[in-house]
């Protein structure tokens, strides 16, 4: 990782332009207070980590705006930081929903989005400002989909998931992949995020009969969902969403509750031996005083082609769209290309529990899920 700054370093010396007086911004505009806090405070955790250590190499400055969960305080966040830093970037929230309020502002505006959100419908969209450095729905679905029916052999699958925008995406795709394959949902159920209860919508469930319980929730919710089933006696396998996969996530619950869980995910920085990996673990560590995932990794390897694009030349927002636009970039998690709408990320992981630990092991790796990098080889 500091290796490539030395190397990006070395590179800045050969541009003859000078410099501008006036740094450029990025705004992370990211909830960390309400129901994604735990996910969002990770996200504005990797942005941040991205934006410090290239600091030395090429100086960019940076405001924090918290959006919590509401659409409207993510609009007001956005057009606050677009009058008044003039971002050459803007790190947009993992909510969904959020997203989908402040695409139409940042198309108007012409300024490109840097998000981890994985609800599909903002790559549908047709706007060429937004850039998803996390896998969204059609690519980690297909390997949450894999997985259950090829790894666990499930014929009787039953899913709960999340009422928002990221919870019906999920349900949408996964549910469409399964029944695809011949094997479709036996029982489903939405529950809100703020629920503090969910032993009717497992009761449902239960009596379905499933033989594996998915779930495509948020990190609490998700936790929830895990302890009320453990119990109610309900001993099936689970596979979860990427909320799962956090520390944050997992410190919620005891070790024996976790066996028998995995989750899909892009990464899990935790679980991964390379040195480029362990490097970032442990700067972020001592950072933040946390475990770093796959949000926080995302987030920094997508700020880190931010950067990269302003030390390629990129002066302007439209400058920074069209480097992303048109390079593959690689980053720590994976690499990195846009297929035309914005998806970014093409490669899903696969972790589990073993009830002795926190720490999940990648027990599968699916990679170029939908053929992006392999178009460009």
């Amino acid at each position: 990782m500091r290796v490539l700054l030395t190397l990006i370093a070395a590179a800045v010396v050969a541009v003859s332009s000078p410099v501008s007086a006036k740094e450029p911004h990025v705004s992370i505009l990211v909830p960390i207070t309400g129901f994604l806090a735990i996910e969002g405070t990770a996200q504005r955790n990797g942005a941040v980590l991205a934006l410090e250590e290239a600091a030395s190499v090429v100086p960019l400055s940076q405001s924090v705006l918290d959006t919590a969960t509401s659409p409207e305080k993510a609009v007001t966040a956005l057009r606050r930081t677009l009058s008044r830093d003039d971002p050459i970037a803007v790190v947009g929230s993992i909510f969904g929903t959020q997203m989908l309020a402040m695409l139409p502002i940042a198309q108007r505006e012409g300024v490109p989005i840097a998000t981890i959100s994985g609800t599909a419908k903002l790559t549908e969209l047709g706007n060429p400002w937004i850039f998803r450095f996390f896998p969204g729905d059609s690519v980690v679905k297909v390997a949450h989909a894999d997985y259950v029916l090829g790894e666990l052999g499930a014929k009787r699958p039953a899913l709960i998931y999340q009422t928002t925008a990221y919870g019906q995406s999920g349900r949408e795709h996964l549910a469409r992949i399964l029944a695809e394959r011949g094997v479709p949902l036996v029982a489903e159920e939405a529950v809100e995020p703020a629920a503090k209860d969910m032993t009717g919508a497992l009761a449902r469930v239960r009596a379905a009969e499933p033989d594996v319980l998915l779930l495509h929730l948020h990190s609490r919710p998700t936790a929830l969902a895990i302890r009320q089933s453990r119990a109610l006696g309900m001993e099936l396998p689970v596979v979860a969403g990427s909320a799962m996969h956090q520390p944050t996530t997992a410190a919620l619950l005891e070790p024996e509750e976790l066996e028998g869980v995995c989750a899909e995910t892009a990464s899990s920085p935790i679980s991964d031996n390379r040195a480029a990996v362990r490097a970032f673990t442990a700067a972020y560590r001592k950072r933040f005083d946390q475990e770093p995932d796959a949000f926080a990794l995302a987030q920094y390897d997508g700020t880190r082609m931010i950067v990269e694009a302003v030390l390629a030349g990129a002066s302007s927002p439209e400058g920074v769209r069209d480097f992303l636009s048109s390079q593959r970039f690689d980053g720590l998690a994976m690499a990195y290309r846009t297929d035309g709408t914005g998806n970014m990320a093409h490669d899903a992981v696969i972790v589990c529990y073993d009830g002795k630990s926190r720490i999940p092991a990648i027990v599968a790796r699916y990679s170029d899920v939908n053929g992006v990098l392999a178009k460009y080889e």
